[in-house]
């Protein structure tokens, strides 16, 4: 289900840290999500809709932190922008079904997209595989 586009919807089904993620484009602190050290077979979706995002398959640990990906599920599930903030110039990652912000992506991973889609915990949940 797609985050309601008023505030107050938004602020009561979020977690603060989710909402200053997926809202206000923030970035946890490195080493600090639940997932950057997560290794369970299944299925990363948005924490603000639901949508699956990254399959764990293509998680990598990047030694940076955050959660890494090397692609999304498919090419529909996210949406890349420029972003210019803080005097960088980087990828920004959101959902591209409710918009929310996920994350970067950065041209410095593993083979074979070469891509690291830096994804903050606040900004999953995760569904494990059945067996």
């Amino acid at each position: 289900m797609p985050l309601p586009p008023d505030d107050t919807s938004c602020r009561q089904r979020l977690n603060p840290e989710q909402y200053r993620v997926l809202r206000e484009h923030a970035t946890e602190a490195a080493f600090t999500g639940r997932y950057w050290n997560h290794h369970a077979d299944g299925t990363y979706r948005c924490a603000g809709c639901g949508a699956p995002l990254f399959d764990s398959t293509t998680k990598f640990d990047s030694g940076t932190g955050w959660p890494s990906f090397t692609r999304p599920v498919d090419g529909a599930a996210v949406k890349e922008t420029t972003d210019t903030s803080h005097g960088m110039v980087r990828t920004e990652v959101t959902c591209k079904q409710c918009g929310s912000h996920l994350g970067h992506v950065f041209p410095d991973g593993p083979a074979p997209t070469g891509q690291r889609y830096c994804i903050n915990s606040a900004a999953l949940d995760f569904a494990e595989r059945k067996a």
